[in-house]
């Protein structure tokens, strides 16, 4: 789960570090005080795309940092060890935690964006995939999504428990369909055959020539990014060995020979006074051997011009050649053993036709089997969905409403990656009418609700540790925000449930309560966030409730609905 979030210098948040719990918790605060800005900085630290105009003013880089509690998650466990991402635990300071992990964003003005995970550099890419395992976001504006059938299919498979084989089965299909297009190749006439011969020769030729190595295309870029900031790297560690030991004003060692020879001069002294000499001799022997280490760096350090343009101009040939293949660069190696693969299959006539049919119908048959394994899943779970997401239709006032997810096959004898059958939800809201997909019969207010109930019944059945859900209960209140706000608490009583609200009635359901404001100094406006207490929480509930102006009635009213939740009894 997640543990602490930091941010620095982030849209409306100059500096600010939140500790959360397990169980529902609620961000609240007024319009425009930075409430999703939260759930943005978090989305910004598991690699999703971030602007610099989310820097703030006058700030030259912003940078959030979110520390993640793994001893729920063996999936992440599994991630980290596979990547070489050391797990927290083995170097920290503070060994009270099992398992933690550490993932960190760096934005600066110039457009230079830098992940980390665990202290590690590490991709977008990684930060995302890592991100998918660890938070699962619902946003306001998800029901947009519900529209594609890609969707749908996705959130039955996941309500099934069938992903890994939809997965089996779209591998088979891409091994079937690439050995038929070989088959189509060894069929078409030698000219054409022969023209393939000589492309794939020349292809090969230029990879070869490029002699990209395993792991070479991650090694580049990281040297490039150091090389790159190499004269901003010198700069710092010159000022930190200043800090440490060189400036004759003021730096960390001498001030620490001062306080020791204080205390060491110091007759009879009390036992919080000893211990604090033994604290300050180890923090003395310990910026020692940090100078010596700066200092080690500062004398094997060397800014190569000649390095970072030899470094350049190799990342700029494998792009080069990636965007050629139409493959990303690090597919470059597998592109290279299928040109090789299927020369060596031309060359000595290992792949001849009929030893290819076999293998396309073996491919077939499987694909066919573990397909209808999938039908047959897909068809159980759609009833299941059904039932489940009418019972949250009748708890959010949408009693009577028909939620079915269709299967239709496709054309008999098509091979289609995603299975045999097309998936779209459909919806009737009105008793005696047909069902429609939800793009056709969906108001705003009622896709909201839609959405919220699939939404709810897809996080139930996630192994996602953390839910973030940002406002996705606007359109809605009363009885009706009374039950999103208990759908929400009983998540949260299973994992982490993070929720920003603008309803007292859900806001009233958390277990732990978060109140963003924005206060203006000197001209210049800043977000920040504090936990409440339970009178602060009476307190907020009931400007929720009544607006700026906070009465008796209000706040009996708040204390109510908080007495009558579980969360808070």
């Amino acid at each position: 789960m997640l543990t602490t979030l930091t941010v620095k210098n982030f849209t409306l948040v100059e500096q600010l570090e939140v500790d959360f719990n397990n169980g529902m918790t609620v961000l609240t605060g007024e319009t425009g005080a930075g409430k999703s800005l939260m759930v943005d900085a978090l989305a910004m630290a598991l690699g999703d795309r971030a602007d610099t105009d989310r820097i703030r003013s006058n700030c030259e880089r912003a940078e959030v940092s979110a520390v993640f509690e793994l001893d729920q998650a063996p999936r992440t466990m599994q991630w980290l060890e596979h990547n070489d991402f050391e797990t927290e635990n083995s170097n920290s300071i503070n060994s009270s935690s099992i398992n933690e992990c550490l993932l960190r964003r760096v934005l600066t003005r110039e457009g230079r964006s830098r992940g980390y995970i665990n202290g590690q550099s590490a991709t977008m890419q990684q930060l995302r995939e890592l991100g998918e395992l660890l938070i699962d976001i619902h946003s306001q504006h998800e029901h947009q999504s519900l529209l594609r059938r890609e969707t749908h299919r996705k959130i039955l498979d996941d309500f099934a428990g069938c992903t890994e084989l939809a997965n089996k089965v779209e591998q088979l299909h891409q091994q079937w369909h690439t050995t038929k297009q070989i088959l189509e190749h060894l069929e078409n006439d030698s000219d054409e055959q022969t023209a393939r011969h000589d492309l794939l020769s020349f292809q090969l030729s230029e990879l070869d020539q490029l002699g990209l190595e395993q792991g070479e295309l991650e090694t580049l870029e990281q040297r490039q990014q150091i090389l790159a900031n190499a004269e901003s790297i010198l700069q710092d560690s010159q000022t930190l060995i200043q800090l440490c030991s060189e400036t004759e004003s003021f730096n960390l060692q001498s001030a620490l020979n001062k306080a020791l020879q204080l205390l060491q001069a110091m007759p009879n002294k009390p036992t919080p006074l000893e211990e604090a000499e033994k604290l300050l001799a180890s923090a003395h022997i310990e910026v020692e051997e940090a100078s010596r280490e700066i200092q080690q760096h500062l004398d094997s350090f060397e800014a190569d011009p000649e390095q970072l343009q030899q470094t350049e101009e190799r990342l700029s040939t494998i792009y080069q050649l990636a965007r050629k293949h139409k493959v990303p660069p690090k597919q470059l190696h597998q592109t290279h053993s299928n040109i090789k693969q299927e020369l060596d299959k031309i060359a000595h006539g290992e792949n001849d036709t009929a030893a290819l049919k076999q293998q396309i119908e073996k491919l077939a048959n499987s694909y066919m089997q573990q397909a209808n394994k999938l039908t047959k899943k897909r068809a159980q779970a759609a009833t299941e969905l059904s039932s489940a997401i009418e019972q949250q239709f009748n708890a959010l006032a949408m009693s009577g409403a028909k939620f079915l997810p269709t299967l239709s096959a496709v054309d008999e004898g098509e091979f289609r990656s995603f299975g045999l059958e097309n998936i779209e939800f459909l919806i009737c809201t009105n008793p005696g009418e047909p069902p429609r997909p939800l793009s056709r019969v969906a108001s705003g207010g009622e896709l909201s609700r839609i959405s919220l109930a699939i939404q709810v019944i897809a996080a139930k059945n996630s192994s996602i540790p953390t839910m973030v859900f940002d406002e996705v209960d606007v359109g809605i209140g009363g009885a009706t925000a009374d039950v999103v706000g208990q759908l929400l608490q009983q998540l949260g009583e299973q994992g982490q449930v993070l929720c920003v609200t603008h309803q007292p009635q859900v806001a009233a359901c958390a277990h732990h309560h978060l109140l963003v404001s924005k206060n203006t100094k000197k001209n210049i406006t800043h977000s920040d966030v504090k936990p409440l207490l339970k009178t602060e929480r009476t307190e907020e509930i009931a400007r929720m409730l009544g607006g700026a102006k906070v009465t008796d009635t209000t706040l009996n009213h708040a204390k109510e609905m908080l007495e009558s939740s579980p969360a808070t009894t």
